[in-house]
C-alpha cells in the first residue's frame, strides 16, 4: 500500500536536462504530482527536510544474479525477496533477475518463480521480470557460464521458457542458424534481445540487428577484442546507433579509461550501467557459486576457478559514482544510464525520470553519493 502524500523539500532535483537547486516534490498515490524550484512548496502533513541532498530516479538494473548469498538460479521465492530488499538499500527500485547457463528444468524452475514472485510482489525494489543469459551463447566466450549446458536455441525449449510470461530480455550468441530464429520470436513476445558471450562477426550483427537484437551484454566481456580490420561484436556496439551497451562499471571488468572512451562513442543516451551482481555481493570474502560453478570472491573480485570474472559484487550506486568519476559528467547528465535508458530499453514508459505522472520510484542520495532513502510506487522501503 502506497503512503499517500508524500512532499520531499529542500531538495536537489536531478531533471533530464538540468539539476535544480531548493526544489520540492509532491508525491501522491504512488504518482509524481507536481514539482517545483525556488518557490513555495505545498504544505503537507506529511513531508520530508532533505536538507540539500540529491532526489533523483529509482536505479533499474537489468542484469543482476542475487546477493547477499541468494541467486536466482536458486528458484525460491526467498531468494528473490532478499534480493529485492538488498537491491532497494544500493538505490534500485526495479530489476530483472538473470539466470545462468544451465538445464531446460533448472532455467525453467528459475523462470516459473519469478513469475509467480512477481504476481506476489517484492519487499523493496520492484522484480520486473527476468533476464535469460544462456544457454543460447558460445562456448568459446561462455566466461564463467557452464560448459556442460551451453547449446543452440531449439524452439519447443524457448517457446516454453517464454510461456512463463516472464521473460523480458534475453542474451544470445547471434552468429549460430538456431539463435537468429530465437531473436525475431524473443522480439514478438515482448523481449529485448541482448548480443553477448559472442564471436559474431559485424556483419553478423548488423543482421541480428534488423532481426529486432537491441542491446550488448556487459560490452567488452565474453567478447572478442575490437581489431581494427575486423570489428566483430565491440565494433559493432561501438559505431551502430540501433544498439544500446550494458557496461559493469566497477573498474574492475572495464577499465576507467575506457569507460570514458565507451560514454564518448555511445553518449550517455545509450548505455545501461549493470552490477552483474552474484551470490557473494554484499557478503565477506569467501567461496559461493554461480550458475552451478563454485565461485571465489577475493578482495571483493569474484573468479572461478580458471581464474574468468564470475560477475561482481558491485552495487549500482558505485557504478554510477565509478562512471561519474571516469567520465568527468555532472551526475544529471551520468544518471540516464542507470535509469532512464534501461527504463525505455523494457518499454517502461513511466519509469526512469522525474517527470510530472510517472511513478514516484525515487532515490535520495548524499553529496558521496550514498543512498539515504529509497521509494518504490511512493511507499519508502528504504531509509538510513
Amino acid at each position: 500500500m502506497a503512503d499517500s502524500n508524500i512532499l520531499f523539500h529542500n531538495a536537489r532535483l536531478q531533471l533530464p536536462d538540468r539539476e535544480r537547486a531548493d526544489g520540492w516534490l509532491l508525491v501522491k498515490n504512488g504518482i509524481i504530482a507536481e514539482m517545483g524550484w525556488n518557490s513555495a512548496a505545498p504544505r503537507m502533513a506529511q513531508s520530508i527536510d532533505v536538507q540539500g541532498m540529491s532526489l533523483a530516479p529509482g536505479f533499474i538494473d537489468v542484469h543482476t544474479h542475487g546477493a547477499l548469498g541468494c541467486d536466482t538460479m536458486d528458484a525460491t521465492p526467498q531468494a528473490l525477496q532478499t534480493m529485492a530488499r538488498f537491491f532497494a538499500r544500493h538505490g534500485v527500485t526495479g530489476f530483472l533477475s538473470t539466470t545462468m547457463t544451465a538445464s531446460t528444468i533448472d532455467v525453467l524452475a528459475a523462470l516459473e518463480n519469478i513469475a509467480s514472485v512477481q504476481q506476489m510482489g517484492t519487499p523493496g525494489a520492484t522484480l520486473l521480470g527476468a533476464h535469460v543469459e544462456g544457454p543460447y551463447v558460445d562456448v568459446e566466450k561462455r566466461g564463467c557460464q557452464n560448459e556442460e549446458y551451453v547449446r543452440c536455441a531449439d524452439r519447443a525449449e524457448y517457446e516454453a521458457l517464454f510461456d512463463t510470461g516472464a521473460v523480458r530480455l534475453i542474451t544470445l550468441a547471434p552468429e549460430f542458424a538456431e539463435n537468429q530464429a530465437l531473436i525475431t520470436y524473443a522480439c514478438d513476445h515482448g523481449a529485448a534481445v541482448a548480443i553477448g558471450h559472442s564471436r559474431a562477426s559485424y556483419e553478423e550483427v548488423r543482421q541480428a540487428v534488423s532481426l529486432g537484437a537491441s542491446q550488448i551484454t556487459h560490452l567488452y566481456n565474453g567478447l572478442e577484442s575490437l581489431h581494427h580490420r575486423q570489428p566483430g561484436v565491440v565494433g559493432a556496439a561501438l559505431s551502430m546507433d540501433e544498439l544500446d551497451c550494458q557496461l559493469i562499471a566497477d573498474n574492475i571488468h572495464v577499465h576507467p579509461a575506457v569507460l570514458r572512451l565507451t560514454v564518448r562513442a555511445k553518449s550517455p543516451q545509450r548505455i545501461l550501467l549493470i552490477t552483474d551482481a552474484m551470490s557473494g555481493t554484499g557478503q565477506p570474502d569467501g567461496d559461493y557459486t554461480l550458475g552451478g560453478l563454485r565461485v571465489a570472491v577475493r578482495q571483493g573480485v569474484a573468479r572461478i576457478a580458471n581464474g574468468a570474472l564470475a560477475g561482481s559484487t558491485l552495487t549500482m550506486e558505485r557504478a554510477l559514482a565509478n562512471i561519474i568519476a571516469a567520465t568527468d559528467l555532472p551526475m544529471h547528465q551520468a544518471l540516464p544510464m542507470a535509469t532512464s535508458v534501461p527504463a525505455q530499453a523494457l518499454g517502461l514508459t513511466h519509469k526512469g525520470t522525474l517527470a510530472l505522472g510517472y511513478d514516484a520510484d525515487i532515490v535520495l542520495l548524499d553529496q558521496d553519493l550514498q543512498v539515504c532513502l529509497t521509494m518504490v510506487k511512493g511507499q519508502i522501503v528504504y531509509q538510513c
